[in-house]
Parts: C-alpha cells; structure tokens; sequence
C-alpha cells in the first residue's frame, strides 16, 4: 500500500527540486488513468477531490476509490481533499479516509482565515494527515477577480495556522483553458524569503509548461493542481470514442477508450513536474 500524506510527497519535492501533480478528479476513469500515468513517470500523484466531484459522488465513496487505487500503486498515493469550505466538510473527508485537507478560506477575512484554518490543521495533524490552506484569493476565468497574495500576510499565515502547504494568488487562474498568462515570479520570490512552507499553485492548467517546470527546480512551490487541462484532454478523447461508432452505446466500451489517450496527457503533465 503507497497511500501517502501531503507531507509525504512534499517535503521530498521541497528538498530536491520539482513539484507534484495535484490531478483533479472527477470519476473512476480519471482517477486510473492519472495513477497508471504516475506509475510510468515513477513518481507521485495527488488525486484531488474538488467540490464538482463531490457534488457528483458522496465522500464516503470517494475515500474508498483513492485508497483502492493506492492500495495497488507502485508510487505514492495522496487522497487529497480540494476547496474543503467547512469544518464538517472535512472531517467527513478525514473519517472518509482522505490523508490530506484543503481548507479554503480564502473568501474570508485574514483573522477568520487564520482561526478556521487552524482548526482544520489542529484536526488533520491530530489523525496523523496532512492540511493545506490558501492566503489570498485565486480568481476563476471569466468569474471572480483574484487577489494577489501578500508575502507578509503569507509568513503569518504559514507561522499560525501550521499548515504543510500554502496555496497563493500569483497571477494564476481557476478554468483557464488556454496557456498565455503566467505567474509573477517576483512575488513569488518575496513569499518564499520569508516562509519555507511548501508553496501551491491552484489553477496551474493555465501556467505554461516552461514556467511549471522552472519553477518547480527553482522555487518552493511542490505542487501544481491540474484540473481544465486534462478535463479537455478527457472530452476530446471521449468525443472522439462516440463519433467514431455512432451504433455504439455501452457506456464501460465507450469509457475504455479514454484510457489511453488519458494516460499520454497526464504523462506529459506530470513529466514538466518532475525536475
């Protein structure tokens, strides 16, 4: 059994230079194409539960698929939850098996993002997993503006809520679809003079892949979540498993064919990350 902590497979990747994919998972099909990826490239995966997942298949269930798959991994396995938006969220996600909590607060004032954070990093640390918290507000592509991440605020934030990794607004974007912006590596570099906690990067499908991977050598930040870029991968090869046999209509033959085309995108995602 490889199931991992946050803490697990960060602390590795803050020591020796390259960062670890935190694959957004949306059903099994995904979910076994993103460990058999990882399996190939010979490093970890974190299989991320975000809120359109959970709306979609409970926790508990959930739980049980991340730790079935790690179970029969060669590599490192982190059952990660995403945006956790509540107490009781995460502790369903902790009782459901997961072995890492995101608590996003980031829609909330700095004092109340602190106490709400440490609570759920006090109740990660006390079941032996891990926490991550998010300081600042990483905006969503045609939707919410986000708000630049203060290095001051981060220090404080790291120092007081524990946390064993920090995601930050540094110019990426939820559901972006396209790789034309790029993250402000100045004031990345002011963040981590100040903090040696393990730095994350939500919104990393819209990074371009020389940057996640300069990165990811030269800087602290361990974790990329990678969500648009292989839901698109995922469309295009389901669409194109449909239209290429209009009599076809078992779902289980429909899905196989995803598998493959599944396994090569996350390959190439998880091989910029690698150092």
């Amino acid at each position: 059994m490889t199931l991992a902590t946050l803490e697990d497979v960060l602390q590795p990747a803050l020591k020796s230079g390259y960062a670890v994919g935190g694959l957004v998972t949306l059903g099994w099909e995904d979910m076994r194409a993103f460990v058999a990826a990882a399996e190939a490239e010979n490093c970890p995966v974190i299989l991320q539960a975000g809120p359109g997942c959970r709306a979609h298949t409970p926790l508990p269930v959930l739980g049980k698929m991340f730790r079935h798959l790690a179970e029969g991994a060669s590599v490192p396995v982190v059952a990660h939850l995403d945006h956790g938006y509540t107490y009781d969220e995460c502790s369903e996600a902790l009782d459901s098996g997961f072995t890492s909590l995101m608590f996003d607060g980031s829609r909330t004032p700095m004092a109340q993002n602190i106490a709400d954070t440490l609570k759920i990093a006090e109740m990660a640390h006390g079941a032996g997993i891990s926490c991550e918290g998010e300081i600042g507000f990483v905006g969503y592509s045609n939707g919410e503006q986000s708000a630049g991440t203060d290095p001051e605020e981060a220090a404080i934030f790291a120092r007081e809520t524990g946390v064993d990794a920090m995601a930050i607004s540094v110019g990426n974007v939820h559901l972006q679809e396209n790789k034309e912006g790029g993250l402000d590596e100045a004031r990345i570099a002011a963040i981590q003079t100040l903090t040696d906690v393990p730095l994350v990067i939500h919104g990393g499908s819209g990074v371009p892949v020389e940057q996640r991977a300069k990165l990811a050598k030269t800087t602290n930040i361990c974790k990329y979540n990678i969500g648009t870029e292989l839901r698109m991968a995922f469309g295009a090869a389901m669409r194109e498993a449909v239209n290429s046999d209009p009599k076809r209509f078992d779902r289980v033959s429909i899905l196989k064919d995803t598998h493959d085309p599944m396994v090569a995108a996350t390959r190439q995602v998880l091989q910029a990350l690698k150092g």
